[in-house]
């Protein structure tokens, strides 16, 4: 299955409204050769449940990744910084040959940190 023919499943609907916010993401995976990655993007949008970003690197539906999104310091958390791991649900092309639009489930903990739509 390439990008461009991957679609979600009608059965698989969003739960959550995904707000379009772009924020600073670190993507650890294998890409579909199985070679190790680690990429420094930005999320397209979020949910509390699931992300979707853009990546340069081949990756298959149910890849399995690690995801880290640091957030701004705070008086109660000077080193914040959200870390999940997640399942990529879909695939779609990018802007040019070279890239893919992600969407991913989270796997474990749920994103929590409030934002406003840009």
């Amino acid at each position: 299955m390439t990008a461009a023919t991957a679609t979600t499943p009608a059965l698989e609907r969003r739960r959550e409204r995904r707000v379009p916010v772009h924020l600073p993401m670190l993507i650890r995976g294998t890409d579909r050769a199985g070679a190790w990655f680690e990429e420094r993007t930005s999320s397209e949008n979020l949910c509390r449940g699931g992300a979707a970003f853009a990546t340069r690197y081949a990756v298959s539906l149910g890849t399995r990744i690690e995801i880290s999104i640091p957030s701004s310091p705070s008086k109660g958390e000077p080193d914040a910084e959200f870390s999940t791991h997640g399942r990529i649900v879909h695939l779609a092309p990018g802007k040019d040959d070279r890239e893919f639009i992600v969407g991913v489930e989270f796997t474990g903990p749920r994103f929590h940190r409030m934002f406003v739509s840009e």
